[in-house]
């Protein structure tokens, strides 16, 4: 069992960073490959960036290239998500995801694959 805790969003302008923290219980942290999606209103939830458990494989999605830097903390047990050059279409509530697949699995980007997720915390970029 993994409880996550995300922390860190809140309101900026337009090209403002945040960055959002996920704290995860638990002492199996590192079989776990961790994720952030996102989810605005009206729209289904979109994967964002994962990490592989020893973190040396990442990988975001195309709309947050060069923005969004994902890392994590091992001896922590933490996962963070950099957010740099923020934009009004990046507001979003972002969840932390834990699940028991490889960072080379087609189903990485569909969220039903992953067994664990925090409450969400809400990003708003104003223009």
């Amino acid at each position: 069992q993994v409880q996550l805790v995300e922390s860190g969003g809140g309101l900026v302008q337009a090209g403002d960073s945040l960055r959002l923290s996920c704290a995860a219980s638990g002492s199996t942290f590192t079989s776990y490959l961790m994720g952030w999606f996102r989810q605005a209103p009206g729209k289904e939830r979109e994967f964002v960036a994962l990490i592989s458990g020893s973190g040396v494989i990442t990988h975001g999605a195309d709309s947050v290239q060069g923005r969004f830097t994902i890392s994590r903390d091992n001896a922590k047990n933490t996962v963070s998500l950099q957010m740099n050059s923020l934009k009004p279409e990046d507001t979003a509530v972002y969840y932390c995801t834990a699940g028991r697949l490889s960072a080379w699995s087609p189903r990485k980007y569909n969220p039903e694959s992953y067994d664990y997720w925090g409450q969400g915390t809400q990003v708003t970029v104003s223009s």
